[in-house]
């Protein structure tokens, strides 16, 4: 039987571990909390009113780019407009913030893949973030659909896709778990089919080796959730502070409680004090 926990310290995003369903540990400060161990708990999160920079712990007013204070937020190639627009790269024109950055995060291989989160959807991550980013997004199920030699490559392929597939998951939709059912080994092939001739041209500037179909499986997850809320409401800890709530699900990056939804990614950098009462 689980106790009571009480603890303070600066929000992370939470760490994952596909399994049926994900596992998720809440990072608070240095301590990690078991999250699928107090579903059906009473949970408490107060925000202290601090806000610490989650690369250079300087105390900031606000948050930027989910965690950064705006000095590292200005500086950071993690920060860069092209970490949300890959295809905006500008490593090859030698202006990248942080060249060794780049090398070991963008200049490396990365995945272009489909998920079902709230529909059938498109995106990127790097390889080694396979399964992990999927997770994040909520996905009910993903499939690799294409590799390839740098963030900046994938990017240009997912703009191609996003003319025919969304990019985007309605997350609303996919906290009340209204996913429908889809094949994506066929919704794969469809797509590749179609964006054949961007495939072509792609090689064709940068490279045989650019961009690679695999035919690699696909995975479906499952996730923590009790009761899935029937309307969504948002807690914000800006204009709520202290929050509280029996917490029916996890799911993303996001805790369902009772009371409503909190994304806690939103919330990196923030310092709270996070209490769970002993069942």
């Amino acid at each position: 039987m689980s106790s009571a926990i009480d603890l303070t310290g600066r929000l992370r995003k939470m760490p994952v571990t596909a399994g049926a369903p994900v596992n998720y540990l809440l990072a608070v400060g240095d301590d990690r909390v078991a999250l699928n161990d107090h579903l059906g708990h009473r949970v408490r999160i107060g925000f202290e009113g601090v806000i610490r920079c989650i690369h250079c712990d300087r105390k900031t007013n606000k948050s930027f780019n989910q965690g950064y204070c705006f000095p590292c937020f200005r500086k950071l190639a993690a920060c860069d407009s092209c970490i949300m627009s890959p295809e905006k790269c500008h490593f090859h024109l030698g202006t990248c913030r942080e060249p060794e950055w780049g090398e070991t995060h963008c200049m490396v291989e990365h995945v272009v893949y489909l998920a079902n989160s709230s529909g059938l959807k498109v995106g990127i991550t790097r390889a080694s973030q396979v399964p992990t980013r999927w997770i994040d997004q909520g996905a009910v199920a993903a499939i690799p659909m294409l590799r390839t030699r740098s963030r900046y490559l994938a990017g240009l392929v997912e703009v191609a896709c996003k003319q025919h597939v969304a990019d985007r998951t309605n997350w609303r939709a996919m906290l009340k778990d209204d996913v429908p059912e889809l094949d994506l080994v066929a919704e794969r092939a469809a797509l590749l089919e179609t964006i054949a001739p961007d495939l072509k041209a792609l090689l064709a500037e940068h490279g045989e080796d650019a961009v690679r179909a695999v035919d690699e499986p696909g995975l479906d997850l499952s996730y923590p959730v009790q009761v899935w809320p029937e309307k969504i409401k948002s807690h914000n800890l800006d204009k709520q502070p202290d929050i509280d709530g029996v917490l029916e699900g996890i799911k993303g990056q996001y805790l369902m409680l009772d009371t409503g939804v909190i994304n806690l990614r939103k919330y990196t950098g923030y310092v709270v004090r996070f209490r769970v009462d002993a069942p």
